[in-house]
């Protein structure tokens, strides 16, 4: 399947006053942007929100349930014997039907009579790509998303560690199961997310911005914006969303490289802003909004954790979109989870990248090399960079990723650890007379970075919580049987 370009249009932006999560009233006015701009849904309809992460340690993570009953009622509206699908992969790791779960989304589709699409449980669609400047020539993307004749994309508005802010065309990274997903989450990231944009474009963007994320993007911090914001073109619509913030639009990577790829328009001068609140307003609701993108080393300055910030395999020469972004993440999940998370841990040097620099490192500490790339200079063999070009990884044998498998490598990994502690035999390499140790993984995920912490401050696993668990394992096995009888069934994984 070929992907297209977007269709020319006049670049819309509405931004309209909503003070809390009333369905009615976002209903209201998604039909108002509708209507102004002249879209008439049809046949299946996607709505796309961004579901991360969900429950009681990530409320404010998601696009919150009450929005999207607004959105599908919008539908409904015009489009009465339409069938609405809401789909999502969330998070590396969560299985999509736990985090429908956790953002009460199963009671949405219930008594709204909505289709839920766990795209990690669907055919994998080949689609090619045409344009310059590729990461590569094809992706495999669920049918759900190429499928449905009308598709609204309804992200959160929030920060990101690894791109500045995640509005609209960062939320494309839901649209790829998980061994597909990690492929160039790494120092390729933004490419990766221009890239997707070929795949399909929405016809209407409608962001969750009641209450924002602040600061992260697992684990943000709520800052009521009270605003929805909707438009017909994803760049303009970031774009505006970067102006609210302060933020030049051109200081964030994937929107620059999506405006040098011909997808939309950047330009204020271009964009016909409508709604009830003018970007001034907007912005004065904003003011104080903190983003994301503070370099690993800074983050970790004041923890016991010394973070390391060496060359990474990208032109930039540090990997936004991979490992460092991770352990922000993973920290403050653990900070969330167990309190005594800063005073428990031991002090511990984590290097990201090929770093050749000082590092204050005792006998009694650990050393740990984050990631394939990572690599201490030239001086051990055993220190070196294991990175293997990402453009050789064959999406069509791309490995799957689930949690078990996250929990079995780690559970190798803290052994290692253990055995090189407590017998300098087994042939962990040692600096100063510290352990040095790798951790391997093109990116390392949050929920290994997490595990690893657990580990090293003997914290309370969060995956084992109680309250979760059962809910988990639920989803966990549903999802396993219900694509276990798809291919028992012959209905392939892949299609070319």
């Amino acid at each position: 399947m070929s992907c297209t370009s977007p269709a020319a249009k006049t670049p819309t932006v509405q931004l309209y006053a909503v003070p809390n999560y009333d369905a009615a009233r976002i209903c209201e006015v998604v039909l108002d942007s509708l209507r102004r701009m002249n879209l008439q849904p049809r046949g299946e309809v996607l709505l796309k929100p961004n579901l991360v992460a969900s429950g009681k340690y990530f409320p404010h993570a998601h696009t919150r349930a009450e929005f999207v009953e607004g959105v599908a009622a919008a539908v409904r509206t015009l489009a009465p014997t339409s069938t609405i699908t809401v789909g999502e992969r969330s998070g590396i790791t969560i299985p999509t039907r736990f985090a429908f779960e956790g953002a009460g989304f199963n009671a949405l589709a219930e008594r709204s009579a909505l289709r839920l699409a766990p795209f990690e449980e669907d055919r994998q669609e080949r689609v090619e790509y045409t344009h310059s400047g590729r990461l590569r020539d094809h992706v495999y993307i669920p049918e759900s998303v190429l499928r449905p004749q009308f598709f609204i994309n309804c992200p959160k508005f929030k920060a990101h560690p690894w791109t500045t802010v995640t509005f609209s065309m960062k939320n494309y990274i839901g649209i790829q199961d998980d061994r597909h997903r990690l492929i160039d989450h790494d120092h390729a990231l933004n490419d990766k997310v221009r890239d997707l944009q070929f795949v399909r474009q929405p016809e209407l963007v409608a962001i969750d911005a009641i209450v924002a994320g602040e600061g992260r993007m697992l684990t943000p911090l709520p800052f009521h914006l009270g605003l929805v914001i909707t438009g017909n073109d994803q760049l303009a619509v970031d774009s505006v969303c970067c102006h609210i913030l302060g933020v030049d639009p051109e200081s964030v990577a994937h929107l620059r490289g999506a405006r040098l790829a011909g997808i939309g328009t950047m330009r204020l001068d271009d964009i016909a802003l409508g709604g009830d609140v003018t970007l001034t307003e907007a912005q004065k609701k904003a003011d104080g909004f903190r983003v994301g993108l503070i370099p690993v080393d800074k983050y970790f300055e004041d923890s016991n954790l010394r973070a390391y910030a060496g060359r990474t395999p990208g032109d930039e020469g540090y990997c936004w979109g991979g490992c460092p972004g991770a352990l922000q993440e993973a920290i403050e999940i653990m900070r969330l989870f167990d309190a005594t998370t800063d005073a428990r841990l031991p002090r511990t040097h984590v290097v990201f990248g090929d770093y050749d620099g000082p590092m204050d490192v005792r006998p009694d500490e650990r050393v740990i090399l984050m990631g394939d790339c990572a690599a201490l200079g030239p001086s051990k063999p055993e220190w070196a960079s294991q990175y293997q070009d990402r453009s050789l990884v064959d999406p069509r044998r791309a490995p799957g990723a689930d949690m078990l498998g996250k929990m079995a490598k780690m559970a190798r990994f803290n052994a290692q650890l253990g055995a090189a502690r407590f017998n300098v035999q087994l042939g962990a390499a040692r600096l100063n007379g510290a352990e040095v140790i790798r951790l391997s993984g093109c990116p390392v995920s949050v929920a290994e970075q997490v595990l690893l912490l657990v580990k090293l401050g003997a914290l309370k696993n969060p995956y084992l919580d109680p309250s979760q668990a059962l809910p988990f394992a639920s989803a966990y096995l549903s999802t396993k049987t219900r694509t276990a009888i798809k291919r028992v069934l012959g209905e392939p994984y892949l299609r070319a």
